[in-house]
């Protein structure tokens, strides 16, 4: 097989991005030779977005869990806690802590490491239903990682970590992608949304033969005049 490079573009709060994660793993498991790179991408950047996006962020949740619904039925094991989240008082969270501490984690330990923190921080949202904005839950998060806490936490409140946070989003831009889950494979192929494991599998072994493929789309969360639209 010649090298496949997939560059995995999602955000810590997209619901979408949860389960095409466990798909990735799954596709890791069976196709080890591919290099998969994680990007970042920010569906809500600043809290000031909640307001343009939704009126205001105290509104947000309410909407945002009709996104979760959609994506729970997405997931392969339904994981969403949705009732849970309902139940819960904090405001949603936003996307930039998450995002950095995820690229905290690649300086530390590469992609692995990114990969477990980005994990550890959707399941803390999606099942167990914390704010993964709190200092605390975020810490909790990369602990359970396993990776070094210590170099994480130089690397958090480095500016650099924020400045290759942001060259992701000027990736976005280059390949012009609309919305999250994205995969984008050897820097030219597009799969858009939270596609089935054999879809991606399919498209990976199209590519491997030499044969260009069509951008494939699926259920996805994507900003949309200035609003997020998960479906």
């Amino acid at each position: 097989m010649n090298k496949i490079t997939i560059e995995f573009f999602h955000d810590v709060i997209c619901s979408f991005c949860f389960p095409m994660s466990y798909r990735m793993r799954q596709l890791q498991k069976l196709m080890p030779e591919i290099e998969i790179v994680h990007r970042s991408y920010a569906l809500v950047k600043s809290e000031r977005d909640f307001d343009a996006m939704f009126g205001s962020r105290a509104a947000a949740k309410a909407e945002i869990m009709s996104h979760w619904e959609h994506a729970n039925h997405n997931d392969d094991h339904h994981r969403f806690n949705i009732s849970g989240m309902r139940q819960t008082d904090f405001l949603f969270p936003s996307s930039m802590k998450g995002l950095i501490a995820c690229k905290a984690a690649y300086f530390v330990a590469g992609d692995a490491g990114y990969w477990d923190v980005f994990d550890a921080l959707q399941n803390a949202l999606f099942v167990q239903n914390q704010n993964i904005e709190e200092n605390e839950i975020i810490e909790d998060c990369v602990r359970e990682s396993g990776i070094d806490f210590e170099s994480w936490v130089h690397h958090y409140n480095s500016i650099e970590t924020k400045d290759a946070v942001e060259s992701d989003f000027l990736l976005v831009k280059q390949y012009n992608i609309q919305g999250v889950p994205a995969l984008v494979i050897n820097g030219n192929q597009q799969i858009s949304g939270a596609q089935p494991l054999s879809k991606i599998i399919q498209v990976i072994e199209e590519i491997t033969k030499g044969k260009e493929q069509p951008t494939s789309d699926g259920a996805s969360c994507r900003l949309v005049d200035g609003k997020i639209e998960c479906e």
